[in-house]
């Protein structure tokens, strides 16, 4: 695909393509505790099953067949014919000028006509529905095996609900032919995107060499082996005479160890209780397999084991707000994980008919099932009119966001509102659904008054400054990991943005952190280790070579695997070749995505295998003309070679693809220093702070910048700018200490060295400051 440089691209498209990026997983691109349990075992892989489906297993489970029928799982991708399609495929023209798009039928076919390039109108065979409520998309077949979904969707609520309609997914954006975002794009690509939370057992089958795909599924929607795994040896127990049975070899995913235990009635608390402690997650990390936001390792992981096959995101900028609550779409997991309700051995069918999908009653009803009506359901607790907006449990406790437009989603967190994190974070609350007009204070001091105590401390305040590169969030984070009382995922997201402080003494958090049994700590703990020295790094992640689940393994070898051989043991190098194989194996999945390709560049290039590296970068380019990392990381590998020549092609292309792109106007900037063109480099290290202003780092080069220009008055006006959206940045306030120190404004100098030592009270360069300025 060759993408089309466009010239106005608002802030709102470049945070879409950018969070669609971050999707793609480039550069790691996240009561009852976590347990590694809930994992059948293994089936030894002579006897592996194979898929037998649907048909095959309605025999037996009737209700469960006849419920699953007509559900969103059912109807998560059909064939697109009479009975199917709901759109208006009657002649109607949706859109305007290049961007009109005709829904017609002839012949018992859908077909969609658009305008391509030549602006000329191409006709495209409707092949498969997508989806069902409240929208429904549709999938085209195009060139080389692919199958491309239309960014034009019907609306299937009802008329008076607003729907019954056609919509674009992207409004007010221009997302011509060869755009990563029309409907041709790389980002609109079923085989790579969509297909596999879709379909049963799917095979991308994507062969590099060729360029072509040749995917193929079990089922083509999401049937009964998509959740519990292969059936034919559970088919053939329950075939077979009964004399002749023996024990049920029972399915790949083992539900069965999530029964056997109900929820008791605490009269003192009004909450009910598990009467057994739970001794399986194998539900959630079969659902979590679609419904969270991860990157895909394995095709097929044994067992169903959820980190055997996915690499889940943490509650990472962009994905969540500082305080867990969503953001960009990240379904179900990683706010799940946040809850007490999953402390406390809450599961998705707990709540949610598995089969239906539905929930198991209206929302307060379902509440009701462990929480006393009598105690919760009344204004005494939710302090509303009953019967109002305000008195249900969801809208307070289940914030919905809207993503595609019209797709309402609910926040699983079971969050108590915190209008006050609105005042000091800038997150949402739930307050403001209802009293939009009135300010977060006032939501706050009503909640206060009601409660009768001021809130408590909360982790988004810690994970906001270590999103910052706050040095006084250091211990705070630390300490936050290694809270037990928090969830895990808020730990493991706390212990990741340690990775930030190199040179800091954290080597026992993460040290604790590899034993941790739950995977999440051990996950993060390896992006952690990067903050620390070569030895410490090497034997702390050498006993996660051989952890027990796939994605701990291979993040652990990409991390070990620059380092020297004689760092590791025999038997542990033995281990990191084991679990390099699997990372390799896990990128070449993904071979037709170029982010794959400049994964492992970057492996290539610390590894100093620098013409595999180059390959690799060259690789990522062509097979997506559009992915700006792999432009940016060959200039760089250019410019280590001393290729400076060759580098600035590329940064320019870069720019031509994103001219909003941040990191490429640094990128050329540095480029055009090293080249002694500071004036042109100004410009574009100017405009990197512009698109991204919260970048600390882009605001320092180009405050350096300035100074050495003989500028310095604009680079200290820079600097303090930037200080003010990222307070207690190293990197900011030394260079305002030395700055002010350059020009002879001693007291502002020592004002900032002080500063540094309230951010680390042992700073050398603070210290050395304050010495040779005479200061205390």
């Amino acid at each position: 695909m060759t993408v089309r440089p466009i010239a106005a691209r608002g802030a709102a498209r470049a945070r879409r393509v950018a969070f669609w990026l971050a999707a793609l997983g480039c550069f790691q691109l996240s009561g009852c505790e976590w347990r590694d349990v809930g994992s059948s075992p293994a089936i030894p892989a002579e006897a592996a099953a194979e898929f037998v489906g649907t048909r095959a297993c309605a025999g037996c489970h009737a209700m469960e067949f006849e419920r699953w029928k007509g559900s969103h799982h059912d109807a998560a991708m059909q064939e697109a014919n009479s009975k199917t399609v709901l759109g208006d495929f009657s002649g109607v023209t949706f859109g305007e000028g290049s961007a009109q798009v005709r829904f017609s039928s002839r012949d018992g076919e859908f077909v969609v006509s658009a305008i391509d390039a030549a602006e000329q109108w191409v006709d495209f065979a409707v092949r498969h529905t997508f989806g069902v409520e409240p929208l429904q998309q549709y999938l085209i077949a195009a060139a080389d095996g692919r199958m491309q979904a239309l960014t034009v969707a019907w609306d299937s609520r009802p008329a008076d609900g607003g729907g019954q309609r056609w919509f674009s997914l992207y409004p007010d954006e221009d997302t011509p032919p060869g755009d990563v975002l029309h409907f041709g794009g790389a980002a609109n690509n079923w085989n790579a995107q969509c297909a596999a939370c879709h379909s049963t057992r799917l095979r991308k089958n994507f062969d590099a060499a060729t360029g072509r795909y040749a995917t193929r599924w079990a089922e083509l929607n999401v049937a009964c082996e998509a959740c519990h795994g292969a059936g034919s040896r559970h088919v053939a127990w329950a075939n077979a005479d009964a004399g002749a049975r023996g024990d049920d070899p029972r399915l790949p995913v083992n539900l069965a160890l999530e029964r056997g235990a109900n929820w008791i009635p605490d009269p003192a608390s009004g909450i009910a209780r598990r009467s057994a402690p739970r001794r399986s997650h194998a539900e959630l990390e079969s659902c979590a397999a679609c419904h969270s936001r991860r990157g895909r390792i394995a095709e097929e992981p044994p067992e169903g084991r959820f980190m055997d096959g996915h690499r889940p995101a943490l509650l990472e900028e962009g994905l969540y707000f500082a305080d867990g609550q969503i953001l960009d779409e990240v379904y179900v997991y990683g706010s799940f994980l946040q809850s007490k309700m999953f402390r406390a051995g809450v599961g998705c069918s707990d709540c949610h008919e598995p089969h239906s999908l539905r929930l198991r009653d209206s929302p307060g009803s379902v509440c009701a099932q462990c929480h006393d009506s009598a105690r919760f359901a009344t204004p005494t607790h939710h302090h509303h009119e009953p019967g109002s907006a305000g008195a249900r449990c969801e809208n307070c406790h289940m914030p919905a966001r809207t993503y595609m437009q019209i797709d309402v989603r609910h926040d699983h967190s079971f969050r108590v509102p915190r209008p006050d994190l609105s005042e000091s974070l800038g997150v949402p609350n739930a307050c403001a659904a209802c009293h939009g007009e009135r300010p977060a204070r006032w939501a706050a001091a009503a909640i206060e008054r009601w409660s009768g105590h001021a809130p408590g401390p909360h982790f988004g305040e810690i994970l906001q400054r270590g999103r910052r590169g706050d040095r006084s969030a250091l211990e705070p984070l630390r300490r936050l990991a290694a809270d037990t009382t928090q969830p895990g995922i808020v730990r493991a997201t706390s212990l990741q943005l340690l990775e930030r402080y190199q040179g800091t003494p954290i080597g026992d958090t993460v040290a604790a952190a590899t034993t941790d049994a739950d995977p999440l700590l051990r996950l993060a703990a390896v992006r952690a280790a990067a903050a620390l020295g070569e030895d410490r790094r090497s034997r702390q992640l050498a006993r996660l070579l051989d952890d027990p689940l796939r994605a701990i393994r291979i993040d652990a070898a990409r991390a070990l695997a620059p380092l020297s051989r004689g760092r590791l043991s025999a038997p542990e190098r033995r281990s990191l070749q084991r679990a390099l194989r699997e990372y390799y194996a896990a990128e070449e999945l993904d071979a037709d995505q170029p982010r794959s390709h400049v994964n492992l560049g970057l492996l290539h290039r610390r590894r100093s295998a620098l013409g595999r590296a180059e390959a690799a970068y060259r690789e990522a380019i062509r097979v997506g003309d559009y992915f700006v990392p792999a432009y940016l990381q060959l200039a760089d590998l250019y410019r280590m070679l001393g290729r400076d020549s060759e580098a600035e092609p590329l940064l320019r292309r870069a720019l031509e693809v994103a001219p909003e792109s941040a990191d490429a106007h640094h990128a050329l900037g540095l480029h055009r220093v090293r080249m002694q063109r500071h004036a042109e480099a100004l410009g574009d290290l100017r405009r990197a702070c512009e698109l991204a202003p919260e970048n600390p780092r882009f605001a320092y080069v180009y405050a350096i910048a300035l100074h050495g220009g003989g500028q310095t008055e604009a680079a200290l006006d820079a600097l303090h700018r930037a200080l003010e959206r990222r307070p207690g940045s190293r990197d900011l306030t030394l260079a305002l200490a030395t700055l002010h120190r350059d020009v002879g404004q001693r007291d502002e100098a020592a004002r900032y060295a002080r500063a540094l030592l309230l951010i680390d009270s042992e700073d050398p360069a603070a210290r050395g400051l304050l010495e040779e300025l005479g200061a205390r």
